[in-house]
C-alpha cells in the first residue's frame, strides 16, 4: 500500500515563495484546499471581497490533499479544507487540527467509475483502479465501497493518480476503474462510451468536508477564525442572491464556465449555519469514529487519535 508522501519543510515552504506580504490593516490567512466543487464558496468569499469585508485577508492556495497538512505543520498555511476522514488521518500522523466549520456534503459528487462490462464492486477483484494515495478522499471512498462489499485493500490493484489525472486517464482508456470527484467526475459522465459511474456518494454518503485550523492558532486568533467562518456563510448568501455571478467566479478558479460549474454544484450540498449547528451536535463525532475505524483497518493510520480536541463548535453558534 502506498504511504503518505512526506515533504521536507523547505520543500513545503517553497510552494509559497513569492506569496504577497500580509496586509497591514487586517490579519492574513493562507488557506490550503483543492478545486473540489464543495470548497468553492471559500473561493467566492476571497475573490468577491467577502472575507475582507469581515476584516480578514484570505489567500487561497491549491495544494494536493496528501501534502496539505504538511503546509500547516510548516507554518505556511493557517487553515485547511478537507474531509472528516482526512483530518482524522492527519491528526493520527501528528498534525493536530480542529474542525470549526462544516462546508459541504457530497451527494453524488464523489464516485467510482468503471468500464461498461463491470457491474458490481465485487467484479473489481484483481482489477486496477486509478485513485489518489492512501489518506486522500478518493482512497477513503474506495475503501468504504470495498469494505461494504466484503472486500479489502489487497483485493484490487492501484494506479496512484490525483483526482483530475485519474479521470483523464480513465477517459483515455487506461485502467479498469477510477475513484475521483467533481468537477472531474463529470468528464466521465460525459463519455458513456468509455465507462459508467458505478456508485457515488448518493449510495455511500461518506464524504463530508470541513474547515480546520491548528488548536493553538484558534486560541490566539479567535476573531480571525470567526471572520473566516462568517465569510463562508456570506458566500452562501451571495450564491442565493446572485447565482449566475457567483457561479462564474467559482467556475473561473477551476477553468469552468458558470453554467458548467452549476452542473457540478448539483452533486454537492453546501451547508448553512443551521446545518452546521445540527451536524456538530453528534453526527460529526459519530462519523469521525467510523472513519477512524475504517482507516485503522485499511492501514491508513496506525492508531486512532483522541477525537475530542478535533471539534470546536463555538464559531457556528
Amino acid at each position: 500500500m502506498k504511504t503518505m508522501k512526506i515533504l521536507g519543510t523547505a520543500a513545503v515552504l517553497a510552494l509559497f515563495a513569492g506569496a504577497p506580504a500580509m496586509a497591514q490593516d487586517m490579519p492574513k490567512v493562507v488557506l490550503g484546499m483543492s478545486g473540489w466543487t464543495g470548497f468553492a464558496p471559500l473561493t467566492l468569499a476571497a475573490d468577491a471581497g467577502l472575507f475582507k469585508k469581515r476584516g480578514v485577508d484570505v489567500e487561497i492556495k491549491f495544494i494536493p490533499q496528501k501534502e496539505r497538512h504538511l503546509t500547516v505543520a510548516a507554518g505556511a498555511t493557517q487553515a485547511v479544507a478537507t474531509t472528516v476522514d482526512t483530518f482524522v488521518a492527519w491528526t493520527s500522523a501528528g498534525v493536530p487540527l480542529t474542525q470549526v466549520l462544516l462546508l459541504d456534503k457530497s451527494k453524488g459528487g464523489d464516485g467510482l467509475a468503471v468500464r461498461n462490462n463491470i457491474n458490481s464492486v465485487k467484479d473489481l477483484k484483481g482489477k486496477t483502479i486509478a485513485v489518489d494515495g492512501a489518506g486522500t478522499t478518493p482512497y477513503f471512498v474506495l475503501m468504504v465501497m470495498l469494505k461494504r462489499n466484503g472486500m479489502g485493500p489487497k483485493d484490487v490493484q492501484y494506479a496512484t493518480l490525483a483526482p483530475n489525472p485519474a479521470a483523464q486517464a480513465f477517459v483515455a482508456g487506461q485502467y479498469d476503474a477510477a475513484s475521483t470527484y467533481e468537477p472531474y467526475l463529470s468528464s466521465i459522465r460525459n463519455a458513456p462510451d468509455k465507462g459508467k459511474i458505478l456508485h457515488t456518494t448518493i449510495e455511500y454518503p461518506v464524504v463530508v468536508d470541513m474547515l480546520a485550523f491548528q488548536p493553538d492558532y484558534i486560541k490566539k486568533n479567535p476573531k480571525t477564525v470567526q471572520a473566516v467562518v462568517n465569510g463562508f456563510f456570506d458566500a452562501l448568501e451571495m450564491i442565493k442572491k446572485e447565482p449566475d455571478k457567483s457561479y462564474e467566479i467559482m467556475g473561473a478558479k477551476v477553468k469552468q464556465t458558470g453554467p458548467d460549474f452549476a452542473k457540478s454544484a448539483a452533486f454537492i450540498a453546501w451547508q448553512d449555519k443551521a446545518a452546521n449547528q445540527a451536524y456538530f451536535k453528534g453526527d460529526l463525532q459519530a462519523f469521525m469514529k467510523e472513519a477512524a475505524d475504517i482507516q485503522l483497518e485499511s492501514g491508513v493510520i496506525k492508531k486512532i487519535p483522541d477525537l475530542k480536541p478535533m471539534v470546536d463548535d463555538s464559531f457556528i453558534k
